[in-house]
């Protein structure tokens, strides 16, 4: 790709991750690249196995794997996790110098920021610092004003209507 762009799916809809997949899909079919680093995710979902399918061409990724929310964690554990997701970071940003792709997805990356786990100044530089042919694609909630001045689109997913406000809770093949 001769230029990449940052883009930012964002708000408090459904579908920040399931459009960010569909890109990443699209870029497989074309031959590119693709990574999703999945952050504050520990389930097994589907994804999981649809990106097993193209093992070549997409790869699966998570920083900071947990199947409880950060906010019900004891102050030790937070500290932990956070210890983890910095060391992680560190870890995959080595691995996509020797492995350069075409597409990053960063998925739940605006979580992780949120509660501190990875910094804003983390991810403006890493953003800066990024090769001039790879597309980043951001997903998440609460977009810090310094991070949405770097991207080239925001997508926001507003919610109107949701069947989680009836009690229906995620589904498999769904939302997992």
């Amino acid at each position: 790709m001769e230029k990449g762009y940052v883009q930012i799916y964002t708000g408090d809809g459904k579908g920040k991750t399931t459009a960010a997949l569909g890109l990443g899909f699209r870029a497989v079919g074309r031959g590119f690249k693709v990574t999703l680093l999945q952050f504050l995710k520990g389930m097994y979902t589907g994804e999981i196995e649809s990106i097993d399918h193209f093992k070549d061409k997409f790869t699966l990724k998570r920083i900071g794997e947990t199947n409880s929310f950060f906010w019900t964690l004891t102050q030790q554990e937070q500290v932990e996790l956070s210890n983890q997701c910095q060391k992680e970071w560190k870890e995959f940003l080595s691995w996509l110098e020797k492995n350069p792709q075409d597409v990053l997805i960063l998925d739940e990356i605006m979580a992780a920021m949120k509660n501190g786990l990875i910094s804003q100044q983390q991810v403006c530089q890493f953003i800066d610092e990024k090769p001039e042919g790879m597309e980043i694609i951001l997903t998440g909630r609460d977009v810090p004003p310094e991070v949405s001045e770097k991207a080239d689109l925001i997508t926001e997913m507003k919610k109107i209507k949701h069947y989680y406000d009836q009690g229906v809770t995620s589904r498999d093949g769904i939302e997992r």
